[in-house]
């Protein structure tokens, strides 16, 4: 049984192909991301998720077709580069107010963030008590909560727009439609891909 919202190794190679055969037979490409990222894991990285992940960020790096990038949960890490976040250039990213865009989820980065301040501390001779460490963790974390909001992404231009769910299939439509009116320029090249 696979689990929503992680990139499996087979996902990883299917989507690799599939936008692979859309930028060959220049076919725009939609993203729906609710994605916390690539599978983790000896058991994935013996199933070979490091190479079939290293295909689909590639097919998507090199993809020369136009581009649609709707966040409608969660968004995190290199999940949302292989599922085409704002670095890979979409004609279009938006969110929905559900959407949440972070490196990580909420609760592991502010225990790494805590992590980290508690060992600097330690480096200077301090330490925190229980109490202490328990609240500079709900500091962390709700400062973190408050910037993995799409309407805080959207102020920082990582999304041009939050809409209503409702309202996504008009504008895919629109966006689709303007695209028709700026032909491809570049050939599709993947370059090398591992097998």
């Amino acid at each position: 049984m696979q689990l929503g919202g992680v990139i499996y190794s087979d996902s990883a190679d299917k989507a690799a192909r599939f936008i692979m055969n859309c930028n060959q037979r220049k076919i725009p490409l939609v993203f729906l991301q609710d994605v916390t990222g690539f599978m983790v894991g000896s058991r994935s990285e013996q199933g070979g998720i490091i190479k079939d992940g290293a295909k689909l960020v590639n097919a998507m790096a090199n993809s020369v077709v136009p581009k649609f990038t709707i966040v409608i949960g969660n968004s995190y890490g290199a999940g949302n580069y292989a599922m085409c976040g704002k670095a890979y250039d979409p004609r279009l990213i938006i969110g929905w107010p559900t959407a949440q865009i972070a490196v990580m989820g909420g609760a592991q980065a502010a225990k790494t963030l805590l992590q980290i301040q508690v060992a600097a501390l330690k480096a200077q001779g301090k330490e925190l008590t229980k109490e202490e460490e328990a609240e500079q963790l709900k500091i962390i974390t709700d400062r973190y909560n408050s910037q993995i909001s799409p309407y805080y992404a959207a102020s920082r231009l990582w999304l041009d727009a939050v809409i209503d769910p409702a309202e996504t299939r008009k504008i895919i439509s629109m966006g689709i439609e303007m695209s028709n009116h700026a032909p491809l320029t570049k050939q599709y090249n993947v370059g090398v891909i591992q097998t």
